[in-house]
């Protein structure tokens, strides 16, 4: 934590930021303690004075915080990095401070994924306590989603900035604010609150996978990004599905929402466990630090930037125009926005949809935990099978349990009886392994000279399928859940068979393949 808050603004204004967020939040909570004889349902109760204070504590807290977290210099620092290329080794063994980094951010990715999949075990209590349809409360995960869109852009400038390190820090902040969601009386300012808590969780994914890449060895690269977004996914939805079995039917939905302050709070503690990106500190002069961090991780320097022509030339793996791209571009596309329409839509409507069957907010919390419980060590076979066996066949495999999990989610709804477990834990384990892989096989699929451009499309369409999920039942128009997996199926068996056609091999590819001859350094010549 010392390391993140050297070279700042003012360390001291960052930790008065925290503490004044964290007391904004302290003031809602006894209105939401005054409604327990009520089944802490707020509904129509007017704001409070304190409840007005404690948003201009979090409010003006997350600015002063982001303030206190702002280096020196910024302009300098910016310029300084441009000519910076940080990158990891290629053949050398993991270290305890790979294991330790990747076991830290799994953490952080679990508390990060838990927000926005407690959406779906919210909806059913909101639709009971402000007495509307479904269609009105699916404005609130649409607004997340659209704040999990911008989040990741402008997380992607803050953390070129801030460092990764900082970066994460502020979306942990950003977190223990938007707890206050569980003491907001109207759904206007629910569906205001997970916008901005859309930020801070928008932020986290791409700035993980970009320290990753900074410091793992390009041996490991593969199924390192796997296992960590994939453990973080599905630990997230388990961590939801749990704490809503379990807190819910005392504390009423609204719980879901506080269990942000005690999360938020621990990320910015976990914080301190995670190491300063090197890129960063060589940009900001620190070059013992510097050194020592890639000394760590193996990895090593050099001055760029690196020219595209030669990147482009060197990589050869496939044309920037003809069938060959449009089809690779087409499948991993059109496979991101399937992931989008289940996770965002199927999943975020199947706890509502099992309490409409008569199955308690508790038992249908209890049965999609068992099933998230069930594809979380799947997720290890997921990571090996992509650095073992094959990408391209480990891609495909995630969209064939994910068609068997949509075809037995058919089955439940057309049988009208029977245990959504295993549909469900097959549909987590084939999302989840999907998404986990979707991006790092896009990565390593196109030549240096488009690969930001074609990944972003594929990062792109996985937030595109849930937002159109939740555009359609904003408008009333989402057909039953066994309708709804006839629709998404569809274009999921178009997907694997358009990767099983246009797909191409990518294990084992060596990046030194793509990077042109260049001087490299451990820091001393900057």
């Amino acid at each position: 934590m010392v390391t993140a808050l050297r070279d700042r603004r003012a360390a001291s204004v960052f930790v008065l930021g925290v503490i004044a967020v964290t007391a904004g939040v302290a003031l809602h909570l006894p209105m939401f303690m005054m409604a327990q004889d009520m089944g802490y349902r707020l509904y129509g109760m007017p704001m409070g004075q304190e409840m007005v204070w404690g948003m201009a504590l979090i409010i003006g807290g997350i600015g002063i915080a982001a303030y206190g977290l702002l280096p020196r210099n910024v302009a300098e620092q910016v310029a300084a990095s441009r000519e910076i290329v940080v990158s990891p080794p290629e053949d050398l063994p993991l270290t305890p401070a790979h294991w330790r980094l990747m076991l830290v951010l799994v953490i952080a990715l679990v508390i990060d994924v838990m927000k926005p999949s407690s959406l779906g075990f919210t909806i059913p209590g909101m639709v009971d306590e402000y007495r509307v349809g479904k269609q009105l409360v699916s404005l609130v995960p649409l607004s997340a989603l659209l704040g999990t869109v911008t989040g990741s852009v402008l997380w992607g400038l803050i953390a070129d900035v801030y460092g990764r390190k900082a970066s994460i820090l502020l979306s942990a902040v950003v977190f223990v604010g938007t707890s206050i969601c569980g003491a907001m009386p109207s759904l206007a300012w629910n569906i205001a609150m997970c916008f901005i808590m859309g930020l801070g969780a928008g932020g986290m994914l791409p700035v993980t996978y970009a320290l990753l890449a900074e410091m793992m060895p390009s041996k490991h690269r593969g199924w390192s990004l796997v296992l960590v977004g994939g453990l973080g996914s599905v630990g997230g939805y388990f961590a939801a599905s749990g704490l809503s079995a379990v807190l819910v039917p005392t504390f009423s939905w609204r719980v879901l929402w506080l269990a942000n302050l005690p999360t938020g709070l621990a990320l910015v503690l976990l914080g301190g466990l995670i190491p300063e990106s090197a890129k960063f500190l060589l940009a900001r002069g620190r070059k013992d630090e510097a050194r020592k961090v890639m000394a760590l991780f193996g990895s090593e320097a050099r001055r760029g930037p690196i020219s595209e022509t030669v990147q482009f030339a060197k990589a050869g793996a496939g044309a920037l125009t003809g069938r060959a791209f449009v089809g690779k571009l087409l499948a991993l596309s059109l496979a991101a926005t399937c992931y989008g329409l289940i996770n965002f839509g199927l999943l975020l409507w199947l706890p509502a949809d099992l309490v409409a069957k008569g199955y308690s907010m508790e038992l249908s919390s209890s049965l999609l935990a068992k099933s998230a419980l069930i594809a979380l060590p799947t997720i290890f076979i997921a990571a090996w099978g992509y650095s073992r066996w094959s990408t391209k066949g480990s891609v495909i495999a995630s969209l064939a349990v994910t068609v068997l999990g949509l075809l037995l989610v058919l089955r439940l709804e057309l049988a009208g009886t029977g245990s959504p477990v295993i549909p469900v834990a097959l549909l987590i384990i084939g999302t989840n392994a999907l998404i986990a892989m979707l991006l790092p096989y896009a990565a390593e699929s196109f030549p240096m000279r488009i690969r930001g451009r074609t990944t972003g499309v594929v990062a792109a369409c996985s937030k595109g399928g849930g937002m159109l999920a939740q555009v359609l039942a904003v408008l009333a128009m989402v057909p039953a859940l066994g309708a709804v997996s006839i629709i998404v199926v569809l274009p999921t068996v178009a997907a694997l068979l358009l990767v099983a056609w246009f797909g191409q091999e990518t294990r084992g590819r060596d990046l030194r393949d793509l990077d042109p001859d260049g001087h490299t350094f451990d820091g001393t010549g900057i």
